[in-house]
């Protein structure tokens, strides 16, 4: 299992030998079990100040069937190509100059809805892990992570979902609890779901797979991701890391 590099520090000239394991955040698991869209089909942008990493990463993943439509060396030049190329997957540094990864991924988020980001970084940091996912990742991983790892979390978030570590969502979460609840998000909580979405949601918040869910809830799973897609709906957000946050910042868990 080959590895993108070191996890820390900015030493990418390492990637072009792709030698050394380090052993980083392991991602196992998917939030959904949706058919995965073929890889060749994916359109992904690459952003990264080092000029080496994405040379190094852009080689790997076209190994693996990627289409690279793009690159990218800061926030602003980020913003810039999905405007123009609207990638499906976009690849994210997050600490750049001027620009950063994180105000990158708000305002991609609003000019390109349907484009999703994977950050992909050196920092485990709480607050750079909270701050990217609620702008809107997709997934957050490690310059550590192999390259199967890497393109799982680029197939999952092409398919609207979210793939992080269960490290790095009790992070988010953790923080997110230590902030007072919101009453009013719980108020539009019990108002827009029913009994059953409620139950979903306080489960995913504990960190549940789906079938995990099933079995506690006696359904298949199949109806649970009938909950989970109507939630998102209701509550207008992308994926289930995000509906935890909701969750927890309600106090209804």
């Amino acid at each position: 299992m080959r590895d993108l590099g070191p996890a820390d520090g900015h030493d990418h000239d390492l990637l072009t030998t792709l030698s050394a394991a380090k052993g980083g955040i392991a991602v196992t698991e998917l939030v959904e079990t949706a058919e995965e869209r073929q890889t060749e089909a994916l359109r992904v942008l690459l952003v990264d100040d080092h000029d080496l990493f994405r040379t190094g990463l852009r080689n790997l993943l076209e190994e693996q069937g990627l289409s690279i439509v793009g690159e990218a060396g800061t926030g602003a030049e980020a913003v810039a190509h999905v405007r123009e190329l609207t990638p499906d997957v976009v690849v994210m540094d997050l600490n750049m100059p001027s620009m950063g990864g994180v105000e990158a991924t708000r305002h991609i988020a609003e000019v390109s809805p349907l484009t999703r980001v994977v950050m992909l970084t050196i920092s485990d940091e709480d607050s750079d892990v909270t701050d990217a996912i609620l702008a809107g990742a997709c997934g957050y991983l490690l310059k550590d992570a192999s390259i199967q790892e890497l393109v799982s979390g680029i197939q999952a978030a092409a398919r609207g979902e979210a793939l992080i570590s269960p490290h790095i969502a009790a992070k988010v979460l953790q923080r997110i609890r230590a902030t007072s609840a919101q009453p009013e998000i719980e108020e539009l909580i019990r108002a827009e779901l029913s009994v059953r979405e409620i139950e979903v949601l306080k489960l995913i918040a504990n960190g549940k797979d789906n079938a995990v869910i099933a079995a506690e809830l006696h359904i298949s799973p199949k109806t649970v991701k009938n909950h989970i897609s109507n939630i998102l709906m209701k509550l207008q957000i992308d994926n289930r890391i995000q509906a935890a946050v909701y969750a927890v910042r309600s106090g209804i868990v």
